[in-house]
Order: structure tokens, then sequence, then C-alpha cells
């Protein structure tokens, strides 16, 4: 298929990649020199080389694929009538059919590792495989009217990417020993892409975007070159060309093919419509799109050093951020949290990336990601296991990154910073000593992710819930699987929740998902009711987002109840929904304390609610102790419920401390529980493993029937016991907190900040800002070099212009971004900024005077 260049520049303008397909197509021997190219690349990619596999490093990974090689032969040795490893029944499940073709590609691989053992090069073994691929697709696979049962991810990618790897490894003997298996099973696979167009991707299918995208149409490159000829050019050069979509930052205004998964201007990354997935789907699509350039290296078919600075800015501005001491942060995960793999496994694959990126990378941006590598093997508290990588070649990558001295170890992102992910409601603020993540929602994002079994208490996980890491520690003995384990899903720290009981997805109605099919609304296991209403509910508020001011944010939520129970009247009977609390919360982000505001806290219905300060988890024989200061100064010392100014959390053994500085809260309940529960209790897959932890929660509680509540805390990352004293009389001040605007003051940093929520005028100290909008003012210097600057966003994603009125003595404009424009008010000062399709971006604007 010919690309012409009007095409590509129609398809890449937006990112600025011109002709990374070649327009022409090859001659004959150049193609097939090309297509033999991409086979030994892919080969040295999964297997590794003589000269990788020879390095000690890559030792440990080698014996693996060895082991698990031999151990799938003796399953197929005492493999039964029937089966094709013993105990695995086919037939019914597909994820046991997707283990079988798993099984086959590991033993292939053993047969390809220079070094593996003594199955390398063994023809038997590879012609024992590829019989067993054979009687798959004759008994399993190859009959249309029997496959396609369960998830459909195994029948379009799952599977599809074991077959063809296996393929691709074992391409000479299949020429040699069973010819007909690569048209047989590339017809099938084609058969199987029933989410496509004529056994193609369809861009226009929701189930063929971002990271699900890349690797069918990954899938589909390896295809072309196993089935070489003009067919194999055109399937390669056709799967290249939608792949190239993945690249495309995502215009939220001007989508493409109806597609809102992908990366965004302000480093967002967004999987199944609506889901923040930087640390699942993420990951997935950045693995893939790396060794996918890997690939292609030299084989022709792409300029694939053109994608490499896209691929950079993605790591630099979408999961540096997100990446705190080594550990991939909770926000980002989607129903991946209830995972037994940590936020440190997470990052390991991040890693793979990063160096082999840096590889394919020149200049600064090679240096920085090397850096990058050695900063987080330097500051993860777990060690990182490089025969985890697939590939032995990164394994010797990673070695030799790490031994050379010349880079230093640096992060790719400032140590203080703060990161409006407006685009898929996240927030992140770093700092040297302490990370926080605060996860939101609205109509545009989901407000959690279920799927399958898994996270199956999530309903509250995106009405404001935060992470707080600290460093040094351990995370795994602060958040992950454990956390969502050991702590309430009603006590999640930052969280508003109503007093009731909910029941998971497979308590309500038996099974992993609603099943409906004869409803108008149609609900099978797939179908996008289940996704709007089951696996990923949008919440109904639109007020969701924050701006940033240097190194300092604010960000705020009105928190809503989900799509479900604003639809309820046109559900099914027997459909359960459930009715969130309300509240209107604002987070103000400084360099040591996070202020919380909470206005029209409580519930509709007239429930009792519970509002989570905070929830902190340790393992059952640290040494946690509880101290504070009432109102009226005596000492105190928790659990307990008291009238508090200030609560000290402190974990000896960890040498951990979290303060908390009520500003203006009522009385507030501590509690510090033994809690046993089974990791299944969040994952229907986990395994049945008892967790006990140390769970400290710090509740507001609001009875049933009372009037909405108001709350102003400020939480304090490392903080000792004589800060927290001398804080009585810090620099925070509470200047407004209403369901219509929220604005603190830090007088050290001469700093206002403020969220209105609501249409019309607001005005605070100094400051009046028209309709619903984001604001920061800093005020610095004296005199004749005083400064004053201003941070604006549209929290709401659809106003055209925001008007800022700073009273007083009237300001200059210094330096101002595109869209911001200064004038003279009787009042003062006078900022109008245009925010028509800003997709909540902050504008900022330095004035003197």
């Amino acid at each position: 298929m010919e690309i012409t260049r009007r095409r590509l520049l129609s398809a890449l303008s937006a990112a600025g990649l011109l002709a990374v397909i070649p327009a022409g197509r090859a001659d004959a021997a150049t193609a097939a020199k090309g297509r033999a190219q991409l086979l030994a690349n892919t080969v040295a990619v999964l297997a590794g080389t003589t000269t990788s596999n020879a390095r000690p490093e890559t030792a440990a990974k080698l014996a693996a694929v060895d082991r698990a090689a031999r151990a799938n032969l003796k399953a197929m040795d005492d493999a039964g009538e029937g089966e094709l490893f013993a105990g695995l029944a086919l037939g019914t499940d597909e994820a046991n059919l997707n283990t079988a073709y798993r099984r086959l590609y590991e033993t292939a691989l053993a047969t390809r590792a220079p070094g593996s053992g003594g199955l390398y090069g063994d023809t038997a073994v590879q012609r024992r495989v590829l019989d067993g691929l054979a009687w798959l697709h004759e008994r399993h696979y190859g009959d249309q009217s029997k496959g396609y049962y369960g998830n459909w991810f195994h029948w379009e990618i799952g599977i599809s990417q074991h077959i063809t790897k296996t393929l691709v490894l074992l391409a000479d003997e299949v020429r040699a020993h069973r010819p007909e298996l690569v048209r047989a099973y590339v017809s099938s696979m084609d058969a199987y892409l029933r989410n496509g167009t004529d056994g193609d991707v369809n861009l226009d299918s929701r189930f063929h975007t971002g990271a699900n995208l890349a690797d069918i149409t990954t899938n589909r490159v390896l295809q072309g070159a196993l089935l070489g000829g003009d067919a194999g050019d055109a399937r390669i050069r056709k799967a290249l060309t939608d792949q190239l979509t993945v690249f495309l930052t995502i215009d939220p205004y001007h989508l493409r093919h109806g597609v809102t998964d992908g990366h965004y201007a302000d480093g967002s990354f967004i999987q199944h419509a609506s889901v923040a997935y930087t640390g699942s789907y993420g990951t997935g699509l950045l693995s893939r799109v790396v060794q996918t350039l890997k690939i292609l290296d030299g084989t022709g078919f792409a300029h694939g050093e053109e994608l490499v600075p896209t691929v950079y800015g993605w790591v630099k501005d979408g999961f540096a951020p997100l990446i705190f001491e080594g550990w991939m942060m909770e926000i980002v995960k989607g129903r991946a949290v209830a995972r037994t793999e940590s936020g440190y496994a997470d990052v390991a694959v991040v890693v793979e990336a990063v160096v082999d990126l840096a590889s394919l990378a020149t200049g600064a941006e090679a240096t920085a990601l090397k850096s990058y590598v050695k900063h987080l093997r330097a500051t993860s508290r777990t060690p990182l296991d490089p025969a985890r990588f697939v590939s032995p070649v990164s394994i010797v990558r990673y070695a030799d990154i790490i031994g050379d001295a010349s880079p230093p170890p640096a992060d790719l992102n400032p140590a203080a910073r703060s990161v409006a992910f407006n685009a898929m409601d996240k927030t992140v603020h770093r700092r040297p000593g302490y990370a926080f993540a605060l996860a939101r929602s609205s109509d545009r994002i989901s407000k959690y992710e279920y799927m399958n079994g898994e996270n199956l208490m999530p309903w509250f996980q995106g009405d404001g819930a935060h992470y707080l890491y600290l460093s040094g520690q351990d995370q795994t003995q602060a958040y992950g699987v454990d956390y969502f384990t050991a702590v309430s899903p009603y006590g999640l720290a930052g969280v508003t929740a109503p007093v009731e009981q909910r029941r998971t997805i497979p308590e309500l109605y038996g099974k992993a998902y609603y099943d409906n099919p004869g409803h108008p609304l149609h609900f099978t296991s797939s179908s996008e009711s289940q996704n709007t209403y089951v696996y990923f509910p949008r919440g109904t508020n639109t007020w969701s987002g924050g701006a940033v001011l240097g190194a300092y944010g604010a960000a705020g939520l009105v928190q809503s109840s989900d799509a479900a129970y604003r639809d309820r009247a046109l559900l099914p009977d027997d459909f359960v929904v459930y009715r969130g609390a309300r509240a209107t919360k604002s987070w103000f982000l400084f360099d040591e304390e996070i202020v919380v505001l909470a206005a029209g806290v409580g519930d509709a219905g007239g429930r009792a609610v519970t509002t989570t300060v905070d929830a902190r988890v340790a393992a059952p024989d640290d040494r946690v102790t509880l101290t504070g200061t009432r109102r009226d100064g005596r000492a105190w010392s928790g659990p307990g419920t008291a009238d508090l100014r200030r609560l000290r959390y402190a974990n000896a053994t960890q040498n951990t401390a979290i303060g908390y500085v009520f500003l203006d809260t009522p009385p507030v309940r501590v509690t510090l529980e033994r809690v046993t529960r089974s990791r299944r209790a969040v994952r229907t897959a986990n395994p049945d493993t008892p967790v006990t932890r140390s769970v400290c929660g710090v509740t507001v509680d609001g009875a049933a029937g009372a009037r909405p509540a108001r709350l102003a805390y400020a939480l304090v990352p490392n903080a000792t016991e004589n800060w927290l004293r001398a804080h009585h009389h810090g620099p925070l001040k509470v200047l407004a907190n209403s369901p219509r605007l929220q604005a603190v003051s830090h007088s050290g940093l001469g700093m206002t900040a403020a969220n209105s929520f609501t249409p019309g005028r607001h005005e605070t100290a100094g400051l009046r800002v028209e309709g619903p909008a984001s604001v920061i003012v800093r005020r610095q210097g004296r005199g004749g070099a005083a400064t004053t600057t201003v941070a604006v966003s549209d929290p709401t994603m659809d106003r055209d212009r925001i008007t800022v009125l700073l009273r007083g003595r009237r300001l200059g404009k210094v330096t101002a971004d595109e869209g911001v424009r200064v004038s003279r008010d009787p009042g003062g000062t006078r900022i109008d900024v245009d925010t028509r399709h800003a997709y909540g971006k902050s504008f900022t604007v330095t004035l003197s005077g």
C-alpha cells in the first residue's frame, strides 16, 4: 500500500512527524532484505544474540528461559488424552488457550536463545512446538464457529502475540517442517480480529486504540514479514500507518476517529476512553512502541528516529512525574491497583523501555535518559531485577549504563514540581521529601476502573483519594495492594463517603459483570453499557481541575454521583446503583503543607457521611505513636476522638511522620486498628493470602440529617513536633470556604490561591474572579523590584474567557502567555485570559509595580 506524502502530512502534522514511512515502494530484493532484517531484529529482541548472551549479566534471564521451557516439555510429556499440557483443560476457557500458546512460545524461545542451555538449536524440540501449534489450530483455534468465547482481548491480541512470536522464532524450521502454518494462522488471526474491518484494524473501533492498537499493529508487522512478498510488505506498511496514530497528541476538540485514548499535551494518558492509565496500559504502550522501533531498525520500512523525540516527551512529561523513588503512583493504574505486583515492578517495565530508547536517541536526550535510569536505580527501595526484562540485549544495555560513570544519576524532572494532569483529572505535587498524588474525576474521566474481578471495591478511588509518599520509605509498606486490602474502601485517604454497605459486582450479580443482553441497553461482558455503568463509570460533575504556578499548585473537585445513579431510570430493574455523598473540595499545594478545604460536606438523602483526612498503614509490629494538641492547648495522645488543633502520626520503625494542622475542623476521630484481610478481597484472582496491617484513620464524622459541614486542614509531610507547635501562628490563613469559593493565603510565600465554583463574581483578599476558575497569585520582592505572578486555569474545560481583577495600584505587564491580556481597571489591574479549547491549561502572567 503506497503512502503518499500528502496523506502522511494530514495524519502526522499534529505531532510534527513527517515521512516516517518512505513514500515509494522498494524493489523486490530490497524489500526481501528488509523483511529478513525485521525478523532477525525480532529474534534478537526476544532471544538475545551470541554477544549479548555471553555477558554474565544475562545468566539469570537465560536460566529462567531454560527452566520454563523444560517445565513446559515435562507438562507435554505428562499430557493425557485430549491435552497438550497436563492439567490444562481446553475448549471452554480462553485464558487456558492463551496459556497453552504462551507455553509453546516459551519453549520455542529456549531453542533460539544462545547460552540458555541444552535446548538451544534443538530441532526436535522446535518441531514439537510446531506440531503443538498445528494441534491447537486443528482442535481449538482454526474453527471460527467454536472460537471467540470469553474475553475479546485473548482472541484479538494475547493469543495472536504468542502465535506470531513463536512463528518468528522458528521461521526457518516452519519453512522446512510445516510451511502451511504461517498462512493458516495468519488467516485465522485475521478472522479473529472481529472488532476490525475485513480482518484488519479499524481505527474507528473502541477496541483498536492506544496500547491495544500498538499491540495489534506490531503483531501485524511481524505477520507481514512472515508472509513475505507484496502482500507481506503491504501488511507491514498498513500496520505501521495505523500504529503511527498512537504517536499523535490527542486534541480533545478535534478527535481523530472519535478516539480519546492516548497521550495529551499536559502529559496525561488515557485508555478505555476515560481511564487515567499511564501506570498500566501506558507502560504497555511505551514498551511496545520502543520494541517496534528496535525491530524496524535498519529495515527501511520506517524512519524510526523521527519518532524518538515524541517518545522521549512521553517519558519526561508523562511518566517521570508519576514515578517517586522508583514507585509507580496508584492514581494511574486503573484496576491494576489490586494486583499483587508492586509499583516497583511497574517501573521496571518503564526502565527497560528507557534503556532501549536511550540506545535509539542521540545527544542530550540520550544522556538524559541514561541519567534517569541511574536515578531510578539509585532511589528505588527495591533493587531492580533486570532478569525480568523481556530482552537479554536490554539487560546488557542496562548494565552498560550503570557501569558508565560519565552521566550522573538525575531525574528528568526537578525535585520541586507541581503537575496538573487535568486531561485525566489527576494532580501530582513533588518535593524532595515527599510526593502527593490526587485522584479526581468528572463527566470526562472515570471515577475508577473495575473489570474481570479486579479492583472489587473501587467506588471512591476517584473522589479526591490521595496518596502521600514519603521519601526513603519502602512504598510496599505504605501503599500497593496491601493498602487497598487493609484500608476500608469507605475510608481511603481524602475520601468523603456515605455511611452504607456496598456490594461488589460478583456479590450483586454472581459473575464478574452484569448480564442482560435482552435489555435495550444490551448488557454483555464487553458492551458499551457495561463500560459506562459497571467497568469505569464517569462522574456527573464538570468542575475538576486546577492551576499551576511554577512549582506550586491548586486543585479542586465538585464531588458527584456517577453516571449510573444519574441514569437509574433508564437501567434494568435489577441493576443496583449507589448514590454518592456531596462535597466541594480544594487542595492548595505549597512547600511544606498541602491545605485541604471542604464545604457542603453531606448527603442529599440525609445519610451520615465520613470524611477521611488521612489513612496510613504500617506493619503490625511497627512502633506507631499518635500525639497532638487540643484546641484549648492541652496535650492529647490517641487513639480517640477530640477537638484537635494539631496531630502527629509517627512511625519510629520506618522513621516517617506526618503532621495534621486543623485550621477549621469539627472534632476528629483517630483510630489505630490491627486489620487482617485476604488479598482476594480486592481481586478474585489474587492468592488467598492474609494481610495484617496496622491502620491509622483520621476521620471527621457527619451525623445523619446534619447540615452540610465544612472542613479546613493541612497535611504536613515529615513534620516534627517543634514544627507543628510553631505552626500554631503559622503562615496559613483560610480566606473563604463555601461551595461557591474556596481560598487560602500563605504569608511566607506571598501567595493567595482560590478556586471559584459557580457563575458570578467572587471576591477575596484583593482578588476578584468572574465565574468558575482556579487562580494562584504570588507577590515577591519590594519597591521597584516587586513582581506579581498570576496563574489562571479553567477547571470546567468549556469557558471561552476568564477575567481576574487584582485590586490596588495598577501593575504593568512584564511577560505573559499567549492569550493573556492586561489592562487598566478602575479597581486595579484587569487580566483577561482566553481559555477556549485550552483543556485546563494554566496561563501565566508576570506583572510589576
